[in-house]
Formats: structure tokens, sequence, C-alpha cells
């Protein structure tokens, strides 16, 4: 449960980030912020569920690329209707998925590491 913890406040941080940077609002990186990651955490149980009924069979990496549109979707959706501004939408869609594939693979490097210490 820490490492989902340290996640979703990584994921946190760069939502804000990236929507402040974008709006200059604080209200609104904030709403981004709560609601992209909240959505995204729905939206990836019903993608996994769909995946396994409909395509029990399924490859890695055609199911990675249906959950990156997953993301890159709900991450305009909620940017666009909290900002009211296409653009907003569009670059959040871009930017903040991706930093937060690099941060996954950071974080998910840091918690392998802590492992390895651990057992020794």
């Amino acid at each position: 449960m820490k490492k989902t913890i340290s996640f979703a406040i990584l994921h946190f941080g760069v939502a804000f980030t990236v929507a402040y940077l974008l709006t200059g609002e604080l209200l609104i990186a904030s709403l981004i912020a709560l609601i992209e990651p909240a959505v995204n955490t729905v939206a990836f149980y019903f993608h996994d569920l769909g995946w396994h009924k409909f395509k029990p069979r399924h490859s890695l990496q055609a199911k990675t690329c249906g959950f990156a549109v997953v993301h890159f979707s709900v991450a305009f959706g909620v940017a666009y209707l909290l900002s009211g501004e296409l653009l907003t939408g569009g670059v959040m869609a871009m930017i903040e998925p991706a930093i937060n594939t690099v941060v996954f693979f950071f974080h998910e490097r840091l918690w392998r590491a802590r492992q390895t210490v651990a057992l020794v």
C-alpha cells in the first residue's frame, strides 16, 4: 500500500504542476490534479475488466496501447472540462501521461532497489 500511495502522491504532483503551468490557476490545477487520477483509476478498472472479458489472450502491448488511449482521453477531458480551453486539454493530454510514465519508471526502480537492500 505504501508503494501505491507514494505513486498517487507523485501522480498528483505531476498533474498539479502541469495543470498549474498551463492555466496559472491554483483552483483549476488542484481540481485537475484531484479528478484526473481518480477518473483514471476508475477507467483503469473497467479497461482491465473489459480486456479480460473480451480478449482473455490479449497481448500486453495491445492492452498498454489501449490504456494509453484511455489515459490521454481522460487527461484531455478533465483538463478541457475544468479549464474550458481546448489547448489546455490537448497539452495536458500529451504532457501529463508522458511525464507520469517517466516518473513511474523511476518510482519502480526505486522500489526495486529498496526491496534488494531489504533482502541483503
